[in-house]
Parts: structure tokens; sequence; C-alpha cells
């Protein structure tokens, strides 16, 4: 009779243990297979105050978006997915669609369309609005590749993440000379622009995030980012940096969110000349002619307080107020005469009502060469608002712009 070595032995118990562990391991993952439906309906409310004289679109109300989403897991791997809708802006469009497989408790892996991991998530503001840096391309910003979510510790979480290219887009709409990948998407993404002669698109990018749990409630991190901006037409890609540091604590009833955000989209246009403003969009709509400096560096501050409340179907109020400071590089010559970029500003009191499912944002923004609250859309975010004869005029000599909003969404 042949004896088994210790190594065979080994094997031989191993696989006995396998096999009796296994009907009950499948029955584990076939009860924690699911599949999941939802969606939501939002409309808003508003009153616009620009620069203009008021008009009888100035009060408005509309169909907001209403999306799909789908939540399922098998065999160990999840699907998370939204397709969204926006009649108003005559465009649809994925915002995320991944799927994800946990290693083990602490290691996830997102292949697919996901989250940017930068700044605070998955807000680096409360209101409806967000702030400056979702308008740039910074905030809640979702791409076309693959990430890695590891608690390494009880307080440190590292996100890693490679994204080849900027997630797919929808119907676009604009003027002749916009071409190329569309600005059809939920993300502000750098696209290409006949204005600025560039035949722009993001391509290769690479992030890397800490966040850690200085104490309870209150994480303190660093997000780093290096995207490549392709030229077709070079067929060439430029890489810039970007970084943040960002705050988020929770203590009591109140939550603060800050962040610091320094970035540069280094770029050329088809001629071989760095640019100083690149063309973005989103919604199915470029901005126009601005654009947004190529570089730059912002400030944004948030604080909200949750009341708990029995009011009926009312089970909580939070006001917030948040703010963002937009700093930017580059100049405009004119006739000799140099002047700099205009600063933006963005300011947003407000407050969340939570009924059930339904979530209702009252908010007040108010915005000083932001590209949204104008009647000229798509200004601001570049030069800024210029007089006549094409000089940019000192934010500080700006009125503010302010748009009054009533968001109610169902969320099922």
């Amino acid at each position: 009779m042949k004896v088994l070595t210790k190594v065979q032995s080994l094997i031989l118990v191993s696989l006995m243990l396998l096999f009796s562990f296994a009907p009950v391991n499948a029955q584990e993952e076939e009860d924690d297979n699911y599949l999941n439906v939802g969606g939501a309906v939002r409309f808003n409310m508003l009153r616009t105050s620009y620069e203009g004289p008021s008009t009888s679109t100035s009060t408005n109300a509309t169909l907001d978006t209403w999306r799909l989403n789908v939540g399922a897991k098998h065999s160990g791997v999840t699907l998370d997915f939204e397709y969204r809708f926006y009649p108003t802006f005559n465009t649809h469009f994925l915002k995320h669609g991944y799927l994800g497989y946990d290693f083990s408790e602490d290691l996830n892996m997102q292949l697919g369309v996901t989250q940017v991991p930068f700044g605070n998530l998955t807000y680096n503001s409360h209101s409806w609005w967000f702030l400056t840096p979702y308008y740039i391309g910074l905030e809640d910003d979702h791409n076309m590749g693959i990430k890695f979510d590891y608690d390494a510790s009880d307080r440190l979480n590292i996100m890693a993440a490679y994204f080849r290219q900027a997630e797919p887009a929808g119907p676009a709409y604009g003027n002749a000379s916009f071409g190329g990948p569309g600005a059809g998407t939920y993300s502000y993404n750098v696209i290409p622009d006949g204005d600025l002669n560039a035949s722009i698109q993001e391509h290769h990018q690479f992030n890397l995030r800490l966040n850690y749990e200085l104490f309870d409630g209150t994480f303190v991190g660093f997000s780093g980012q290096r995207q490549g901006i392709l030229n077709t037409a070079l067929d060439d890609t430029e890489y810039g940096n970007t970084w943040a540091l960002h705050l988020d604590s929770d203590f009591d009833n109140f939550n603060l969110k800050l962040q610091y955000t320094s970035y540069d989209y280094k770029a050329k246009d088809d001629a071989g000349n760095t640019l100083d403003r690149v063309q973005m969009g989103a919604y199915g709509d470029p901005y126009y002619g601005d654009g947004v400096a190529a570089s730059g560096d912002l400030i944004t501050a948030g604080l909200a307080y949750t009341i708990g409340v029995d009011w009926g179907p009312i089970s909580s109020v939070q006001p917030y107020i948040d703010y963002s400071y937009y700093s930017k590089d580059g100049s405009i010559e004119l006739e000799g005469v140099s002047y700099d970029f205009e600063d933006s500003h963005m300011l947003v009191p407000g407050f969340l009502v939570s009924a059930g499912n339904i979530f209702t944002y009252v908010d007040w923004a108010f915005g000083k060469n932001h590209a949204w609250l104008t009647d000229d859309f798509g200004t601001g975010f570049g030069i800024g608002h210029t007089d006549d004869d094409g000089v940019p005029i000192p934010t500080e000599d700006l009125s503010w712009n302010m748009r009054f909003n009533i968001n109610v969404g169902y969320y099922f």
C-alpha cells in the first residue's frame, strides 16, 4: 500500500475541506444575489435675476431630469448603472455604469464608467447646485476606466484609478465649430473646439486619493491627478498635474467641508501652441467662446446643519451655505495692454427638506463670472465678462447674479 507523503496528505485534506464547504458557500453566494431597479423624477421651479432685464421666461418651471437605476449582484460580481434623461437640454446620457468585485472586505474594484477619486466624496458641497469645481470637471467627475478602493487600516483609505478616456456622450447641440467627442455628458470634460483651433479630448488619466480619519467623524485627505489631453490633429498628448487638500468633518449635527484645489489642463492647439483656455462641455452644451482657464486654483467651503423634525412626512431640514473662490492663470493682450483673467465667485445658501423618498432643495445661487449664472451662458470661467471693447471687467465691479431654485425629486 502506497504511503501518502505529508504534502499529498495536506492536499487531500484541503480538497476534502473545500468540497465539504462548497455547497454551503454556493448557497450563501446565491442568497447574496440581487437585482434592484429604481430611479428618480425631479422638477425645477426657478427665478433668475442676471445682467439683463427680467422677461417672461425669468420665472419658469421645468422637468429637470428622470433617470433609471439598476443594481445587481451575481456570483460575487456587482453591477451599478444609472442613465439620465434631461428634456430641458434635449439630451440623455450614462452617468455611471460599472462592474464591481470585492477581493476582500477591504479591497474593491470597479471597472467601467465610475466616479473619479478626487477631493471630498461623494460631493464637495451640500446644495443641488454643487460648487465651481463641478463646472470645470473637478467635483463628482466620472470617466471610463478602472478604480481600486482599499481600506489600509481602520482609519486610512486609499483609492487608485486609471481612466483611459471620458465617459460616453449622448446627444449634443451647439455651433458648427463643435465636433468630436460630444458634450452630452453628466460630468464636465475637455472637448474639441473649432473657435480655439483645438482638436483636443481627455486621454489617459491617473488618480491617487488618500483619506485619513483624524478622529471620529473628521477626515483629512490628499488627492493627486495626472491627466492627459490628446490633440488628435497632432497625435500628441500633454500631461498636467492637479491636486487637492480636503477635509470633511461631522460634529454634533454639523457637517463642514473644506478643500483647496490646484489644477492644470495642459493642452495644445492644432498648431502646437500651448493653450491658456480649453473648451469644456456637459448636458449637451459646451461653453462657447470663453471656455475655461487651462490652469488655476480653487478654494471651497461648505457648512450644513441637520435638524430632525416630525412634521408629518418631513423628517429633517438641513440648512447650508456653500462658497467657492476661483483664481485663474492666464491673460489677454489688447492694443499692447495685458489683462489678467478675472476671478470667479459662487455662493449658495439654502436648505434641504427630506420627506420619505422626496428630497427638496431650496437654493439661492449667487455668482460672479459664473458660466451658468449669467444671461450669456458659458461666459465667466475663462477671461471673464468683458466690456464692448473686449476688456475684462474687474470682478469687484460686477453685480451678483442670482438664481432662486427649488428642485423637488422623488427617488424610488
